[in-house]
């Protein structure tokens, strides 16, 4: 009877070990840095698809600003580290963040730009926008002003055409090129000074 007992129990520990050993690893957390660019890289995405608007754009930006400000604040507050409160918190704020993200990539607002010149050259400033983001180039702040410069001309182009039956007079266009000539300086310009988001490998989400 003995021996019966002893082989059970030898039979228990094996399979106890199977069971662990075929057991997935527990996958880690995101770092801050990693969870920031994360997000980075969904508004790219919406950006280059059109999902997001200019506005939504700037909107999320702004808000990605104020928690990567307030993380470096956090920092410099510890020697350069973060306390468990501190991530906490900035994990709270970036989960509200996702979600916006995903709300504004899955509404009814998208960029529509249309077959024509203007709206051709409204595209390709945000095909430049978002190959920003998505390198790194732009940071959070920088793409919620470029944003809002856009925003403002749409908004522009879009009263003008209300005004005037849908079309653009040909005064109006040349204004608006002058506008986009300007925005697109501005755009070289923050891609190519010495600002930079933090880079860390993260898997994006949609």
């Amino acid at each position: 009877m003995w021996q019966w007992r002893r082989i059970n129990r030898l039979r228990a520990r094996s399979l106890h070990r199977k069971r662990r050993a075929g057991a997935p690893a527990a996958k880690p957390k995101p770092t801050v840095a990693q969870r920031k660019e994360n997000q980075q890289d969904r508004i790219a995405q919406g950006v280059k698809s059109g999902q997001l608007t200019a506005g939504e754009t700037a909107n999320l930006e702004t808000k990605e600003a104020a928690i990567n400000g307030e993380t470096k604040a956090d920092r410099a507050a510890n020697g350069g580290k973060l306390t468990a409160a501190e991530k906490k918190q900035i994990n709270g704020q970036q989960n509200q963040l996702s979600k916006q993200i995903y709300k504004d990539k899955h509404n009814a607002n998208t960029a529509h730009y249309g077959n024509n010149k203007v709206g051709q050259r409204r595209e390709n400033q945000q095909d430049r926008i978002a190959q920003g983001i998505k390198s790194g180039q732009l940071t959070a702040g920088e793409t919620a002003k470029l944003e809002n410069q856009q925003k403002g001309i749409n908004k522009q182009v879009a009263a003008d055409r209300k005004a005037n039956g849908g079309t653009l007079t040909a005064s109006e266009k040349k204004q608006v090129n002058h506008e986009q000539n300007a925005a697109s300086k501005n755009i070289y310009h923050k891609k190519h000074n010495a600002k930079m988001q933090s880079q860390a490998q993260a898997q994006p989400k949609p």
